[in-house]
């Protein structure tokens, strides 16, 4: 579609940003288009969003769920003003299509390009949509989800699932043996994953034999984290702490099973590259979108689910680690059930599903 103009508003976390910016690739490589994005400069669309060619539009809002009251008023008396800055872009830019990817610009951005009756799509990665999808679910022309349990919150859905790198859907099976453990608390480290680990990692080696352990453990806890792998006495040689993981792809290939957070983005994954995880949702996540990213998992047959309050049950952890990794049988059919969540064509679907809908217009 020559001249097709895609307007993508929000951002935040790289759960937002990464899948948006897979989706801004399609759309330039299929539809020639021309992408603008929406954010604000408390997000990682500052960093990520130029790194990747886009040009990027900041608006003033932020939060509104989880946060203090005195926030809340704040964000309460940015938006008439952020919906204004929008309102304007759009008859700037004149999209033919606002895309938006949830976050704290989201909601101005979709909620700005319905009043300009501009055609608008939402993606919702998670299985409990957040606080803007949910107010302009049923307003919108259209919708991407990730999770059959999200379609009800909109119309003109379509179960397209979170666009991830190409490299996780050719990770190969893991080698039975020597099983290999890896601990994933995203790019900042999940703290009580390491608080409760290195009180049972002795257990944990000495019931599994061969057992090796990776605990991505985030830059800020490292030295706290490996001094208490240190003091728990297990063998060294068995266990590896590290700040930061690159290459996941690789990482996930060696994993017989993934212990992790819930978010979109990691389940995603997890489900691209075929991995049985052990999902600990974290408790404070807006509207509990981890719990429902989890349990949806869960459901498939592709993971366990802990809480947060589980880890704090003593031997809570350790038991249902041994159990998992002491069950080859158990291993392989969460590997079968997680790929059966994956979606390999998710941003060419959703960037297919935009133009469609500019098409219309």
């Amino acid at each position: 579609m020559a001249g097709l103009r895609v307007l993508i508003a929000g951002g935040g976390t790289g759960g937002h940003i990464i899948p948006a910016l897979a989706v801004a690739r399609e759309l330039m490589g299929r539809y020639a288009a021309e992408v603008l994005f929406v954010g604000t400069e408390r997000g990682m669309e500052t960093r990520l969003v130029p790194a990747a060619g886009f040009p990027l539009h900041l608006i003033h809002v932020g939060p509104l769920k989880n946060v203090s009251l005195r926030t809340r008023l704040n964000t309460l008396l940015d938006l008439p003003r952020s919906l204004f800055a929008c309102r304007k872009l759009m008859r700037e830019f004149k999209p033919d299509v606002v895309f938006g990817v949830g976050g704290y610009a989201s909601g101005p951005g979709m909620a700005a390009a319905l009043l300009e009756h501009v055609p608008t799509m939402a993606f919702e990665p998670n299985a409990m949509p957040g606080l803007a999808n949910r107010l302009v679910g049923k307003r919108v022309q259209a919708a991407a989800v990730n999770f059959p349990a999200a379609a009800k919150w909109f119309r003109n859905v379509e179960v397209t699932g979170v666009p991830v790198r190409p490299e996780f859907f050719t990770v190969p099976p893991a080698p039975e043996s020597p099983p290999h453990l890896l601990i994933f608390g995203g790019s900042q480290g999940a703290r009580i994953f390491n608080i409760t680990l290195p009180g049972s990692i002795g257990a944990l080696l000495d019931a599994v034999p061969g057992l090796t352990v990776l605990h991505q453990c985030g830059a800020r806890h490292l030295e706290a984290t490996q001094a208490a792998y240190e003091t728990s006495g297990a063998n060294p040689a068995r266990w590896q702490v590290s700040a930061f993981l690159d290459d996941m792809p690789a990482r996930f290939a060696r994993a017989n099973l993934v212990m992790a957070r819930s978010g979109a983005s990691t389940v995603a994954e997890l489900a691209a590259a075929g991995r049985p995880s052990l999902l600990v949702p974290f408790a404070a996540a807006a509207d509990d979108h981890q719990r429902h990213n989890a349990e949806e998992m869960e459901r498939a047959g592709a993971a366990e689910v802990l809480t947060e309050s589980d880890l704090a049950v003593p031997g809570k952890l350790q038991d249902a680690l041994i159990a998992l990794l002491g069950n080859a049988r158990r291993l392989k059919s969460m590997a079968v059930s997680a790929r059966t969540q994956a979606h390999p064509d998710a941003a060419q679907r959703i960037a297919d599903g935009i133009a469609a809908l500019a098409a219309q217009r």
